[in-house]
């Protein structure tokens, strides 16, 4: 055997060798991270003992128990959810993020959890619909980096926009008159707000709105881009429990309607 063809025969030995040790550690996702949010009652919410609880938190349990991972939760404002899943904080991301193109672009996603459409809301009689022309001049408080903030942006210009960092505090600011019009998740606004003393005087208008169109293909669990064998794992756990009635039992804890969206 010539000197060149034993380097180059050695030379494949090594990749060879690299590529099983890479594939050998692969991760078998028996230990998961995962990216929550603390401020989006019912979905979530911090309580007074520093535990974080609501439907999302129930949902992330539920599929760590069916894929018998151990997971750990990680809390996160909802502005650096993304960057945050991108530099490895944590490996998935439970926080009734809507699934769209643009997202997809950044990450993969999970089949939808839930499919809830958005709402506007306002004092009550102060407005007769969500038409462009009833709005404008009018300040809409919506939730920055949405879809719900691309939608407003795109179709009511003429109106101006009041951006907040998380989903609580578009009914917060509007109770404390820094708005005209709210417009967020229909069923958010319902249990959380309309349903308390500070909403008794406020109701929703218009029509249902989903802000992504047809593609949206409601809310879905993160990944980062090319972690398959999770994705794989997390699909199959979320149709385990909704066949086994896990679903419908966290669902019928904070909810009158079921918002599997199937």
């Amino acid at each position: 055997m010539s000197r060149s063809l034993h380097v180059v025969l050695l030379a494949l030995a090594g990749l060879v060798s690299q590529t099983g040790v890479a594939h050998a550690q692969a991760p078998a996702w028996t230990k998961i991270r995962i990216g929550v949010e603390a401020n989006y009652p019912p979905f979530s919410k911090m309580g007074t003992d520093g535990k974080v609880t609501g439907f999302d938190i129930d949902i992330a349990n539920a599929l760590c128990a069916e894929m018998k991972a151990q997971c750990s939760l990680v809390t996160q404002e909802w502005d650096g959810m993304m960057p945050a899943l991108q530099a490895r904080k944590f490996d998935m991301i439970v926080a009734s993020m809507t699934i769209s193109d643009e997202r997809r672009k950044v990450a993969d996603f999970s089949d939808s959890y839930y499919d809830i459409p958005s709402s506007f809301i306002a004092k009550t009689g102060k407005f007769k619909d969500t038409s462009q022309a009833s709005l404008k001049a009018k300040t809409i408080i919506v939730t920055r980096n949405t879809p719900r903030a691309r939608y407003i942006a795109a179709n009511y210009k003429d109106s101006e926009v009041l951006l907040v960092a998380k989903e609580a505090d578009v009914t917060m600011e509007l109770a404390a008159g820094r708005g005209d019009v709210g417009f967020g998740s229909s069923l958010a606004a319902t249990t959380a707000f309309l349903q308390s003393p500070e909403g008794k005087s406020f109701s929703k208008i218009g029509p249902a709105i989903n802000p992504s169109g047809n593609q949206a293909g409601g809310t879905g669990i993160a990944m980062r881009k090319g972690e398959d064998t999770l994705r794989t794992k997390v699909n199959a756990a979320l149709k385990a429990i909704t066949a086994n009635g896990v679903y419908k039992t966290i669902n019928d804890k904070y909810f009158d309607a079921n918002i599997r969206g199937e």
